[in-house]
């Protein structure tokens, strides 16, 4: 009887290995069917975006000098009452030039912009990191990605750093969240 128990044992035993065997090799190759699609799928995404980017205009200049360039914005500044919009990123970064397109084809926006700041785009490329200007700002682009925007007064005080991820909305940018942003930091009357 002990005989025939450890057979039935080591029976059930080995068909139930080959059940897990067969299950092993089934999930491997369903894991292998989903890799081809996806990676398609992420090749097809990288080409849409590097498209989109190719048709947007591109504000970053890697061979301007930002530090010079800000220091005649906050003397401009003083004489309009405008304060500094300091949109920092590059021509690399999709969101960036997103949101530069956003503000400059949404007429409201635009208009709020122009109107109450100095916009410039403060470059971060290998070209130019522009890390001594960057470093004034306490490397906001480490911290929070690109772009993020650095808000100044007329008189060249930081008063606002802000990552841009609150703004965004699907593929692009919530339009009230833009718009209540440029609203709370323009310069007060």
């Amino acid at each position: 009887m002990k005989k025939l128990s450890i057979i039935a044992f080591l029976g059930l035993g080995v068909f139930a290995f080959s059940q897990d065997v067969k299950d092993l090799v089934n999930d491997r190759k369903q894991n292998n069917a989903l890799i081809v699609p996806t990676e398609h799928t992420e090749l097809e995404a990288k080409k849409k975006a590097a498209e989109e980017k190719a048709k947007l205009p591109k504000p970053y200049n890697p061979k301007a000098d930002a530090q010079a360039d800000i220091k005649k914005l906050v003397a401009q500044a003083k004489k309009e009452g405008k304060n500094i919009m300091i949109q920092a990123g590059g021509n690399w970064c999709i969101w960036c030039l997103r949101f530069n397109n956003f503000v400059q084809e949404t007429p409201e926006l635009k208009e709020l912009v122009d109107k109450n700041y100095l916009y410039y785009h403060l470059n971060s490329s290998p070209d130019n990191k522009n890390e001594k200007v960057f470093a004034q700002y306490d490397n906001p682009g480490e911290k929070f990605g690109y772009p993020v925007f650095i808000v100044l007064d007329k008189t060249g005080k930081m008063i606002k750093v802000q990552q841009s991820d609150v703004f965004e909305e699907g593929k692009g940018y919530s339009k009230d969240k833009v718009k209540e942003f440029f609203n709370t930091w323009k310069p007060k009357a």
